[in-house]
């Protein structure tokens, strides 16, 4: 490997020197993903139009998506409500998203085991539903006073034991980087990785979602292929005003689409967003966006 760099780097000088273009090494074949990513849209319950779960679920269902998302917090109460409302559809729950009381990287252990706890009571309902996942912003600006070096080694420390708790139940815990004016500890989904990876434990995972990605990543692809095998669970939005996809001027996600497809994505992208537009309309355009520039990545 070594030789191979000096050798790059010395016929590039050469020729460089020379005048002349810059030698180039054959291009390497990329991997072929383990499977065919698969396009599996989610939305949350809050952002599905309906007065009843019911409703809801009837919507989603006619307009081709397969996963719903709920609030975690109070979940606990309403597990039995969720499995009698999915009985006979193919829709399923998709993640449950936060909901916990306390901060998980609070320089204050009272704060912090008062996360814990209410991160573990909230996997066991994710768990009972089926959910890939327990999304969880370990501190948003202003609700830990940790600096960046002590704040990740204690969340590597605590992470296990949830891990723990989230495989025994059948699901994981997904980490979610934030844009920098929501938490300036973990913004990119590279760093997410980094932490799984030194966890290493299959109940612990990450999410992306492409709106605070619009502002941290140079790359969706990148970002997506950085995050790898630890990707669980994906949110999409408009890419500058958190609305509906294509609400906003030249909303794009190929770039995004190829970076899943490369890994062999196949869990859920789910909504996360407003609407401009009544939602019972916006919604299928929205997905016959995605749709369109799934094919087209």
């Amino acid at each position: 490997m070594k030789t191979s760099r000096r050798r790059f780097l010395t016929l590039t000088a050469l020729g460089m020197a020379a005048g002349t273009a810059p030698v180039t090494l054959p291009a390497q074949n990329l991997p072929r993903p383990p499977q065919p990513a698969r396009l599996r849209l989610s939305c949350q319950e809050g952002v599905a139009p309906g007065k009843t779960l019911t409703e809801k679920l009837d919507f989603l269902e006619a307009h081709g998506f397969e996963g719903i998302e709920p609030w975690g917090g109070g979940l606990q109460g309403r597990v039995e409500e969720f499995q009698k409302a999915l009985q006979g559809r193919k829709i399923r729950v998709s993640a449950v998203c936060a909901g916990f009381d306390g901060v998980l990287i609070s320089e204050n252990e009272e704060v912090r085991q008062k996360a814990m706890r209410s991160i573990r009571e909230i996997l066991t309902a994710a768990g009972a539903l089926g959910a890939v996942g327990m999304i969880v912003v370990p501190a948003f600006n202003g609700q830990t006073k940790l600096g960046h070096v002590e704040a990740r080694e204690l969340l590597v420390r605590l992470l296990p034991e949830l891990g723990e708790h989230a495989h025994k139940a059948g699901t994981k815990i997904l980490l979610e980087p934030l844009n920098r004016r929501e938490a300036w500890f973990l913004r990119q989904l590279a760093d997410a990785a980094a932490i799984c990876r030194d966890v290493n434990h299959p109940g612990v995972a990450l999410m992306g979602d492409f709106w605070h990605m619009t502002w941290e990543e140079p790359s969706d692809f990148a970002a997506f292929v950085a995050a790898g095998k630890y990707l669980q669970h994906v949110h999409i939005a408009s890419r500058k005003e958190r609305k509906m996809p294509g609400e906003d001027p030249g909303d794009n996600y190929v770039d995004g689409f190829r970076g899943l497809k490369f890994i062999g994505y196949q869990n859920f992208i789910s909504f996360e967003c407003g609407s401009k537009g009544d939602p019972r309309q916006s919604i299928p355009a929205a997905v016959r966006l995605l749709r369109e520039q799934w094919e087209a990545a």
